[in-house]
């Protein structure tokens, strides 16, 4: 028979094992809400879709990614969207507005800004190293910005710049522009937005990025070769040929380094894309 010092010590080791499989539930308990709690934001952030800059002119596109970028099956859609059109032309020639803004990336003059056409189609070739990109800008779109674009590009400001970011999932597009492949580079100068009613995007469509206020757009530039659910915030200016969308399909198909995830998302493109020379044909 157990004496009473025994009956004691049996009672308190049950006690101790009793509060440690307590305190042990208690801390999974903890961890489970931290789990899901993470797994809700990071949910949620995914869902978000907006372009946006950093510093003087970054386009950054917020949109889910994988954490196997490189390896993921990204899913393009085939079909081009029509280009948009304008309810009213604008008034031609116009005036444009180009705001001095930070420190340039790359030494450039502003463009004109008197007498700036806005009509008619400007045939530009983004050569580089995953092949030929060739584009159409749309004056009767977007004029000052078309105006400013073909003044960077003859002033070689896009020349052996980098491709900094694409993004596969949510949204597809490739982000350029910026000579210092930061995503954080402009031109010391702003563009003005050019915005109108029924603005929308899709496979083919070139559009310009901005810091998500108003007029903020510089020298960064995206292509959009698949999704895109953007509020119409980002001025159109211009269209990618089939060609042009084939080399982006093939660098998006090669994945990218996941360097902006979780946000705003994507990342460097695995497959190299930097402007070796930009042509325009007026």
């Amino acid at each position: 028979m157990a004496t009473n010092q025994q009956r004691r010590e049996a009672a308190k080791r049950k006690l101790e094992r009793q509060l440690a499989r307590r305190a042990e539930r208690a801390r999974r308990r903890r961890i489970i809400g931290v789990g899901v709690t993470v797994g809700a934001v990071v949910v949620v952030a995914g869902l978000v879709l907006i372009l946006v800059t950093r510093g003087d002119d970054n386009a950054q596109a917020n949109a889910p990614s994988s954490s196997s970028p490189a390896t993921q099956d990204i899913n393009i859609p085939t079909q081009r969207v029509a280009a948009p059109k304008r309810p009213q032309p604008l008034p031609n020639p116009t005036t444009c507005d180009y705001p001095s803004s930070g420190e340039a990336a790359k030494p450039v003059d502003k463009p004109k800004a008197e007498a700036v056409p806005s009509k008619g189609t400007v045939k530009v070739t983004l050569k580089s190293t995953a092949g030929d990109i060739p584009l159409e800008l749309d004056r009767s779109l977007a004029p000052c910005t078309v105006n400013s674009f073909v003044s960077l590009a003859q002033q070689g400001y896009y020349t052996d710049s980098t491709c900094h970011r694409i993004g596969t999932q949510g949204l597809q597009m490739l982000q350029c522009g910026d000579p210092t492949g930061s995503g954080s580079g402009g031109p010391g100068y702003t563009v003005p937005d050019e915005l109108f009613e029924g603005l929308s995007y899709g496979r083919g469509i070139l559009a310009m990025a901005n810091t998500g206020a108003p007029n903020t757009g510089g020298g960064q530039f995206f292509m959009v070769y698949g999704d895109a659910a953007l509020s119409p915030d980002y001025t159109v200016f211009g269209t990618i040929t089939d060609e042009g969308l084939k080399v982006i399909d093939k660098v998006a198909r090669a994945g990218h380094d996941g360097s902006f995830d979780p946000q705003p998302g994507g990342g460097k493109p695995n497959m190299d894309v930097t402007f070796t020379d930009v042509v325009v044909k007026s």
